[in-house]
């Protein structure tokens, strides 16, 4: 090799390893230079996070109230804290400003974030189907930045307005004014004609009315012949049967015999098996009842709107005091074998009607009565959306049937879960004197701080 070609070589070296050195000092200074960007851009973006005095507000959901920490917010960006303290699915939603959670589970929490609230009231609810309606919807205050927060709440509000003698009287009050009388009552017997053509012919009308769950408490109640829970129908089986159902509904609807043996030309399922009754229409249910029931009827036609606003009720196919008695087989030591009582009780907890017992909620609802020795059937309903352990303070029941049958080995339970769309049948045959309290027994949904409320009554035993 030449002496030229080897200094051509060391020279086109030096050379690339020269532009190599720039480029490695090039890629060095733009990467520091984009670290200080980026490290200015970080404390910029947490300057201004910090600056901009965004608001925490925590809420709780639970059946059926939203429960805000604190009770009122300054204007501006708010973060809300929403936890579901509940039992069933809840949602968080401010639909003016389309702002709203996921459905969260119980026990679940997630963070909604809400950019410039301005001065005033927002409207909230949960999105569940009833939900609103049973009192999960109100509006929110909200106030000037460093304005009035006097309404602020740090925890219990009743905790910090309240003494416990308040309370007692409050508790006392409500108690006394038991059972208080409301406008209307439901599961009236509901006679029926017979036909030319050999059917017992039970008629319906679902309307709206103005229904009285509680004194005072009006709501838009969705009725079967105006009462809430609709009228019981009674049949045997042999029977041949016609329900025919008038439409005054300001909407669609259609009857689901639940619990009942039927053929699937009257099951009740639009489009299925028959058209939606519309407005105005009519719709006849035939078929001959073959097997005993405890059956429900009730709207299959947006039901979860149309049911848990009272579109439900009780039809029991053949003689269930006896059947319950038989299947007790003298384990309640009654006096004579014989039932003196048979109770249809509808669960309801959602829609206009709310945490309620038949349609009413305490001081509203229905006392029962029994002497020592006597025995009640009672039929369990459940036409809510979440279960409901029913509890008798005394006498234990005896559990002997479920869904219109009747069990093989009944059981004895004073606390019965009831979930959604089960029907129990039990026999209660009291030994001791007094007034027993009957209630849920999820303690929201049987008491608050002002008292009993909801889904409680009482069987007073002489």
């Amino acid at each position: 090799m030449s002496t030229d070609s080897t200094n051509n070589n060391v020279s086109e070296s030096i050379f690339a390893k020269s532009i190599l050195g720039m480029m490695m000092i090039a890629v060095a200074v733009s990467a520091l230079v984009l670290g200080v960007v980026a490290v200015l851009a970080i404390n910029s973006d947490s300057t201004a996070e910090s600056s901009s005095g965004a608001s925490s507000v925590e809420v709780t959901l639970t059946e059926f109230k939203v429960t805000f920490n604190p009770s009122v917010v300054p204007a501006g960006d708010v973060t809300f804290t929403v936890t579901n303290n509940g039992t069933v699915d809840h949602n968080f939603a401010i639909p003016s400003l389309n702002a709203r959670t996921a459905m969260l589970k119980a026990g679940e929490s997630t963070t909604l974030e809400v950019k410039g609230l301005v001065v005033g009231e927002v409207e909230y609810l949960c999105e569940v189907a009833g939900h609103s309606a049973a009192g999960m919807t109100g509006k929110l205050s909200v106030v000037e930045s460093g304005g009035d927060m006097s309404m602020a709440s740090s925890g219990n509000p009743m905790a910090s307005s309240v003494s416990w003698q308040q309370m007692d009287k409050m508790m006392e009050d409500v108690a006394m004014k038991y059972p208080a009388k409301t406008s209307g009552i439901g599961n009236a017997e509901l006679p029926y004609t017979m036909s030319d053509d050999g059917f017992k012919v039970f008629s319906l009308t679902a309307k709206v009315v103005p229904w009285e769950v509680e004194p005072g408490k009006f709501v838009d109640g969705w009725s079967y012949n105006g009462m809430i829970p609709g009228p019981v129908m009674h049949a045997n089986v042999g029977d041949k049967i016609r329900i025919v159902l008038k439409n005054e509904l300001p909407e669609s609807t259609s009857l689901h015999l639940h619990g009942v043996r039927v053929p699937n030309a009257m099951d009740g399922v639009d489009p299925y098996t028959q058209k939606p009754i519309e407005p105005g229409a009519t719709f006849s249910y035939e078929w001959t009842a073959t097997e005993p029931s405890v059956g429900m009827y009730h709207s299959h036609h947006n039901a979860q709107v149309q049911v848990p606003n009272g579109l439900a009720g009780a039809i029991l196919i053949g003689d269930w005091k006896a059947m319950a008695m038989s299947a007790a087989g003298g384990r309640t030591k009654d006096a004579n074998n014989v039932a003196e009582q048979e109770v249809v009780m509808v669960l309801n907890d959602s829609g206009t009607i709310g945490l309620s017992l038949n349609g009413k909620s305490f001081p509203a609802t229905s006392p029962y009565s029994l002497a020592i020795g006597e025995s009640m059937v009672v039929h369990y309903y459940n036409e809510g959306n979440m279960t409901h352990p029913m509890h008798l303070h005394q006498p234990s029941g005896l559990v002997v049937a479920k869904d219109g049958k009747v069990l093989e080995s009944p059981f004895w339970a004073d606390t019965l879960n009831v979930a959604p769309g089960e029907r129990w049948t039990v026999v209660y045959t009291p030994k001791d004197a007094g007034v027993w309290a009957w209630h849920c027994h999820i303690l929201t949904h049987a008491e608050t701080p002002e008292g009993m409320r909801y889904m409680v009554t009482a069987l007073i035993v002489k």
